[in-house]
Order: C-alpha cells, then structure tokens, then sequence
C-alpha cells in the first residue's frame, strides 16, 4: 500500500524520477552500491520516539544523508522533549506502511512528523527504497520537497 501511495503522490505531482529494480537489500551502504549512487545522498530513515512529559509521546521520521547517523539529541531538542529513543520496530513499521529496511522518507501517517536534515537536500537527487527491499527511486531533491514538505533541521 504504501507504494502505491508513493508513486501516485509523485505522479499526481508531476515528480521527475526513475525507478531502479535491484537484488533486495535493505542496507544503506549496500543497496546503494547496486544502485550506483554515492551513500551520502541515500534517504536513511529512522523513526524516533520522543518524550514531552510522562504520559506523552511523539514520533518523528528522520530523514538523514545514508552517511550520517541521526543524533537522537537534536531531534530531542527539535521535539523540546524529556526522552528520546529509537522507537520499536513494530511500531516504526505501523507508522511508516512498511518495514525496516524499506521505510520511505515521506510521512502518509498523521502521527509521524517528518524532519529532514538540510546535509541531504543538498544532492540533485535523494536515493532510497521505494517500501521494498528490490526496487528504489531516484527522487528530484526539490520535487522531493515540494511534494514531501518535510521540516528541515539538522538531525546528524
């Protein structure tokens, strides 16, 4: 489902990108060899769960450069949370339509929040798994925004 959520959000869009059919992978460093990209302009994205008090929490889709790593403080302070932490795998997976590996860097859930660290917008194009491990997008970095509007804040 969530792939054909993606691909009517960017046709409806008018995005400009290219599908890329490969051996499944979930892996940054290794799928973006069979795609022949540079890692640092693959879309990682991790859901983090944040702390506002004891009995609140929300959840956030970082998005960072397949090279970095997500500072769990800055979406933290970004959230002007108590706690933070990666959030559960099950959880990550409801929230994103799909699973780990494979989790897109657009939010189609009201309570995932998206944040995108500015490091990766500064590629022509963002790379990653299109919600399967065998197949990824190409993805225009504005029409990404344009079509994504993420909050973009440095989370690495």
């Amino acid at each position: 489902m969530s792939y054909e959520r993606l691909m009517s959000t960017l046709d409806g869009g008018g995005a400009r990108y290219r599908v890329i059919d490969h051996e499944p992978e979930g892996r940054t460093e290794v799928v973006s060899g069979y795609r022949g990209n540079p890692v640092a302009s693959a879309a990682k994205c991790i859901v983090v769960m944040v702390k506002l008090g004891k009995k609140t929490s929300r959840y956030y889709l970082a998005v960072v450069p397949g090279d970095t790593r997500v500072d769990l403080a800055a979406v933290k302070a970004l959230a002007g949370g108590t706690y933070v932490a990666f959030a559960s795998t099950d959880r990550a997976e409801e929230l994103a339509g799909s699973v780990s590996g494979t989790i897109l860097p657009f939010s189609f859930h009201p309570d995932l929040e998206l944040v995108v660290d500015p490091g990766l917008l500064a590629h022509p194009e963002i790379y990653f798994n299109a919600a399967r491990l065998d197949r990824s997008l190409a993805l225009n970095t504005a029409d990404y925004v344009r079509l994504a509007d993420p909050k973009v804040h440095p989370i690495t």
